[in-house]
């Protein structure tokens, strides 16, 4: 019997021990990532943070820091997930190194390789150490393949061989790239917790540039930019619009708990309404929905709602609730989000039928006091790229002012 119950308690310690999960370590400090696409190598920069065990992960693209405190092991693999994105690092990681992959979880069979390694500080390999190409500059700039064509602003700063800048697009801004001048070739990357761009350049004359834009599993592009210190893109204003007759913007749809929320409810009436076309996805949502989460709780006393309305990944209710209340919890968003459909622009303008077209994600629509439609703003320029955004925040506010001025009949 004793040996019954000694051998009985062995094998509970030796399956315990088989199947615990022991405390994952990584070295704190920096460390330099690479993801694989297109043949081609996409690195980016991040460190390793621990606090009385727990550990945290900051992307570090330019000026902008993104915390991921969502680590977790499973078996042996560590993974990260990407901040409010359902995207996440997965790696297995042996000493000072993480091998893995890059995954989207919402796209099917989407697997990028990824590794990373411990004490490593540079962006791209090989950079020159005193360039003779000075890349700084606002570029009017044009991004085309076979099946598209895109209007930019390049805007590149470079201090010695390190270059940070974006693109402005009449959909919104490639937000923070990074990068280097090597051999005389420009180099800029991000992994932006759900975007992985690369763009290489050279300059062929002394005001023009020339390179190749890369985008995820497939998506390539060349690109042109001429230096032009007034370029500008088509009011961001015109490119959303009603459709004729139209002068409202009606909606219903249910916020994460299921509940109908709709433009005609008391808490909109009289009132100037922001109601934001978004998908929890876009990191340019990411950051429209960081500035009207600040500003909403500051300005709601003076007569102002805002209202999102969410075009998820996926059609399905559950996903996208969880997504939405991810993304509210983690911004701290006070203002309702709904659950509007699916983020296929084709059906976002079904679901919203007053449009003529859903150009891009976010759009800013602009309501009165009277219930009328009175401005759409389609993109966003966001902190990444400086003077720009300062300029579209002092816009807001004076459309604002200005809608809060008026008189509504009957009042």
């Amino acid at each position: 019997m004793k040996k019954t119950l000694l051998s009985a308690l062995f094998l509970s310690i030796l399956m315990t021990a088989c199947t615990s999960e022991k405390p994952f370590e990584l070295k704190k400090g920096p460390w330099r990532g690479v993801i694989e696409t297109q043949g081609l190598e996409v690195p980016f920069n991040f460190d390793v943070n621990e606090v009385n065990g727990t550990y945290s992960v900051t992307l570090k693209n330019a000026d902008e820091d993104l915390v991921l405190d969502e680590l977790r092991r499973e078996g042996d693999s560590l993974i990260m997930v990407m901040h409010i994105f359902d995207s996440e690092l997965r790696a297995v990681a042996s000493g000072d190194s993480l091998k893995g992959y890059f995954i989207k979880n919402y796209e099917k069979n989407y697997r990028l390789p990824f590794r990373a390694a411990a004490g490593q500080t540079f962006r791209f390999e090989g950079a020159d150490e005193n360039p003779t190409v000075d890349f700084t500059g606002t570029y009017t700039s044009i991004l085309s393949n076979d099946e598209e064509t895109t209007p930019a602003v390049a805007i590149l700063n470079q201090s010695g061989n390190r270059v940070t800048g974006t693109f402005l697009t009449t959909t919104g801004d490639y937000r923070y790239l990074e990068g280097n001048v090597s051999g005389g070739k420009l180099n800029l990357s991000v992994l932006d917790g759900n975007h992985v761009f690369l763009f290489t350049a050279i300059k062929n004359s002394p005001d023009s540039i020339v390179g190749e834009y890369r985008s995820g599993k497939k998506w390539k592009q060349v690109w042109k930019g001429k230096l032009d210190p007034n370029a500008a893109l088509p009011d961001a204003n015109s490119l959303t619009l009603l459709k004729p007759g139209i002068e409202t913007f009606d909606f219903s749809f249910p916020d994460a708990n299921n509940k109908t929320v709709s433009g005609k409810d008391d808490v909109f009436k009289n009132k100037v309404v922001i109601i934001q076309i978004l998908g929890t996805w876009c990191p340019n949502c990411m950051d429209e929905t960081k500035f009207l989460a600040g500003w909403y709780p500051k300005n709601k006393s003076r007569g102002v709602e805002v209202v999102g309305l969410a075009f998820e990944a996926k059609d399905d209710f559950a996903y996208a609730s969880e997504r939405v209340n991810k993304m509210t919890a983690r911004l701290k968003v006070e203002y309702p989000v709904l659950i509007a459909g699916n983020k296929d622009k084709k059906k976002a303008a079904e679901s919203l039928p007053m449009l003529q077209q859903v150009v891009a994600f976010p759009t800013m629509v602009f309501v009165g006091k009277d219930g009328k439609v009175k401005k759409i703003h389609t993109g966003f320029n966001g902190p990444g790229t400086g003077v720009h955004y300062e300029r579209f925040r002092e816009e807001f506010n004076t459309t604002i002012t200005e809608l809060l001025k008026e008189e509504v009949a009957g009042n």
